[in-house]
């Protein structure tokens, strides 16, 4: 009957020391993982930014083109109802306001504000974006930090040789690559 004890009770013993490596070992693996999120967040601002970069000033050039287009054809207008002397008579001038009513009202598309108010929102949506992706890293960096800054887990990490990285939260300062000056 001793024996059974005995042995029940080495069992026990090792049963704790093996739940005890196991849990010490994992320290460092959770603060891996938590380290590699801040990595795949950090990209994702990155992707984003990428993104802003090539996408708006194309959109502006697009928008600068059709502005540019809508206004030949205005002057084309305008020119083809001038008289021969270089003036507008005040019927040409009726004449052509009533066309270009009739035109505003008849084919909408045609006005390049829509262009402008697709722009902005895009430019809005792409910044939205951006700031959901470096909330969602400083929520990271925090995460990792606490973990790391444990003092059990700081104890255990530096037994077992883990060097803790020094992540820092993003600041809501404008970044240097936000755009600018889009129409000059």
């Amino acid at each position: 009957m001793k024996s059974k004890g005995v042995i029940i009770t080495i069992v026990a013993i090792i049963a704790v020391v093996v739940l005890v490596i196991v849990g010490i070992n994992s320290v460092p693996g959770t603060a891996i993982g938590y380290e590699e999120k801040v990595t795949e967040a950090y990209s994702a601002i990155k992707v984003q930014e990428k993104r802003r970069a090539d996408l708006i000033p194309n959109l502006v050039d697009c928008v600068q083109a059709y502005d540019q287009h809508e206004y030949e054809t205005l002057m084309d207008v305008v020119k083809a109802r001038t008289g021969a002397d270089g003036t507008l008579s005040d019927d040409v001038v009726a004449e052509v306001k009533e066309a270009i009513h009739v035109v505003v009202e008849a084919y909408p598309a045609l006005s390049s504000q829509r262009n402008y108010q697709e722009l902005m929102n895009e430019l809005s949506i792409t910044e939205n974006t951006i700031a959901e992706t470096r909330n969602a890293y400083n929520k990271t960096v925090t995460r990792y930090n606490t973990y790391t800054r444990h003092p059990i887990h700081r104890f255990f990490l530096n037994m077992l040789g883990y060097e803790v990285k020094e992540f820092e939260k993003l600041s809501y300062d404008v970044s240097a690559d936000a755009p600018t000056n889009l129409f000059q």
